[in-house]
């Protein structure tokens, strides 16, 4: 029921307006609670909400282990339960992985169909993993590149991406390599130091930066947070979870749904940054998208 991404848009837009309404926007969620498994290397993350305008509530759990031995095993792994609202029944218990990647690649493209150049004709992906697939399908749906390129840190991956995908895809040896002249570059990576630099980024270019979800992870390095208009999903859990925004000092210009709702610009023109962590609203839309459509297929 995911199969198509670009489906969850407009109630993902209005969540995400929604939510950057305060208590008007009726969204209530707190900044996702983080526990670690000291002994493994791992963490547990619970994100519950509920969505007035969509009468929805759920909550997700996630597991994010960053250096499995065993590459069989996905880095996130994710469950999202659906109760009914009313009284508190649970309604659902659907895979919270699909949904974590497809609602994060549909937020990455609200962002960038508000803030990329007007002539975007080059497409970065920076990481080879599951959000690289959903980030690519999507973007590919929705907007027009000339050219798509690749890195990842084992080219192995890159390589294996560009071969399984439907449009061609141009593996590049650097990640310098893979940024020069790009319009618009997601970073998808499990980085916990920069990968990405100011110097490398084309003026006026748009990045996604999706991965680096800890408070001292890094994707991007202080040049390109401070010399960029930066847009954040929540400033509260930017505030908190990005090592990206609290190690560089970055000021954060708006919330995205503070663009949709029209109370800040989108500035196209100049270099900007979204910084993704992901909201348990997005689950929650998505969850209810997924449930809707499976009952009425049955």
């Amino acid at each position: 029921h995911l199969h198509r991404a670009s489906l969850l848009l407009p109630a993902l837009e209005a969540a995400l307006a929604n939510f950057s309404a305060g208590a008007a926007g009726g969204v209530v969620q707190p900044v996702r609670t983080v526990l670690p498994v000291p002994r493994h290397g791992g963490y547990l993350g619970v994100m519950p909400a509920y969505s007035a305008a969509d009468d929805a509530l759920t909550t997700k759990l996630v597991t994010f282990y960053e250096h499995l031995k065993d590459s069989s095993v996905p880095s996130h792994q994710a469950t999202v339960l659906l109760f009914e609202p009313s009284n508190g029944t649970l309604k659902a218990v659907l895979d919270g992985s699909v949904i974590t990647a497809k609602r994060t690649a549909a937020v990455s493209a609200i962002a960038t169909k508000l803030l990329m150049p007007a002539f975007a004709e080059v497409l970065c992906i920076l990481g080879a993993g599951v959000q690289a697939y959903s980030h690519y399908d999507i973007f590919t749906e929705l907007f027009t590149f000339k050219e798509v390129r690749i890195w990842n840190r084992t080219k192995e991956k890159a390589v294996k991406f560009a071969g399984s995908v439907s449009g061609p895809v141009r593996v590049c040896s650097s990640a310098q390599e893979a940024v020069t002249g790009a319009d618009v570059i997601v970073t998808v990576t499990m980085a916990t130091t920069p990968i990405l630099f100011g110097d490398w980024v084309k003026p006026g270019a748009h990045i996604n930066a999706v991965g680096a979800s800890r408070p001292d992870w890094r994707e991007l390095d202080d040049d390109l947070m401070k010399n960029s208009v930066l847009f954040v999903d929540s400033r509260d859990a930017a505030l908190t979870e990005s090592g990206d925004v609290i190690l560089s000092g970055a000021e954060i210009f708006a919330e995205l749904g503070e663009v949709l709702k029209g109370t800040k610009p989108a500035l196209p023109e100049k270099t900007t940054v979204f910084k993704s962590l992901g909201m348990a609203v997005e689950d929650t839309v998505a969850a209810k998208f997924v449930y809707d459509a499976w009952s009425a297929g049955n």
